[in-house]
């Protein structure tokens, strides 16, 4: 069996999705590189194949269209993956100005309680709808707004 190298294992790694660089210097080391990953990550640096910038822009913007997260949830996950908190915030202030919490809520609302009346559910349900869009990283002032829209209709 050929033994790889830092780069070749970090180009087949890459092939497979975007990652941040924290992230790559992990896998290799998993893989059991110790020595070349630093010389790796600058290179795959300049060649423009890891960019934590558009690995988080790429990320949130995944996350944010398909209902997995928003704001302070994006942010954690985006720092759990090594993603410099500069880039993060950054990253997130773009976002916002693409992406409307309100409507992100009501649809996240829809898809996942289709069913559920604010105006006819017991408090019990109604907490439970209120701590999953929270831990999903929505602002409780946006989350008690479209829960008041959803009551109008």
């Amino acid at each position: 069996m050929a033994t790889s190298t830092p780069m070749e294992s970090a180009l087949r790694v890459l092939t497979l999705r975007d990652h941040s660089e924290a992230e790559l210097r992990r896998k290799l080391k998993e893989k059991g590189f110790s020595e070349g990953v630093e010389e790796t990550v600058v290179r795959l640096k300049e060649l423009g194949y890891l960019d934590d910038a558009r690995f988080a822009r790429s990320y949130a913007t995944s996350a944010l269209r398909n209902g997995r997260g928003y704001g302070s949830r994006i942010k954690q996950e985006l720092a759990r993956r090594g993603v410099a908190e500069a880039i993060i915030r950054e990253t997130l202030a773009e976002l916002d100005q693409e992406f409307d919490e309100g409507e992100l809520l009501r649809e996240t609302i829809e898809r996942r309680f289709a069913s559920f009346d604010v105006k006819s559910a017991p408090d019990k349900e109604k907490r439970k709808v209120v701590g999953y869009l929270s831990r999903k990283g929505f602002s409780l002032r946006a989350i008690f707004a479209a829960l008041n829209y959803q009551s109008i209709d």
